[in-house]
């Protein structure tokens, strides 16, 4: 069983972390953070790594929903969405949320289900 949503697009890497904050905000999100994965562990351990990167995601309205709900899912947010190198391509991921902890709570499901298809529908702008 898949715990993330993953999509190979036929764009490049430079592309796709372009136009990733402008199809998360059709969706309500915003980008609140950015973690340049390769630029990190260079400078932490001396690392070479592919280009990788972290973007925490934040839809105000669902995060308020979910938090209104249950306090501990906080440690799901922001919702993280992915973006690597993979060749001359880019690969994007995003946790699905109907695989995690939140799809087994009564209060939380209806929120996961629709974070999952707002992230799904950014999955496909991507393309």
């Amino acid at each position: 069983m898949a715990t993330n949503m993953k999509k190979t697009l036929s764009i490049g890497y430079d592309a796709a972390v372009e136009r990733l904050p402008e199809a998360l905000k059709t969706e309500g999100f915003g980008v609140l953070t950015q973690i340049d994965v390769r630029d990190t562990l260079k400078a932490k351990i001396d690392v070479d790594f592919r280009r990788y990167k972290i973007f925490g995601a934040c839809n105000p309205p669902l995060a308020h929903r979910a938090l209104s709900a249950e306090l501990d899912v906080g440690v799901m947010l922001p919702c993280n969405v992915v973006i690597y190198e993979e060749g001359d391509h880019a690969v994007v991921l995003a946790i699905d949320p109907m695989q995690t902890v939140a799809a087994h709570s009564e209060a939380l499901r209806p929120i996961a289900e629709e974070v999952q298809a707002r992230l799904g529908r950014v999955l496909e702008r991507l393309t």
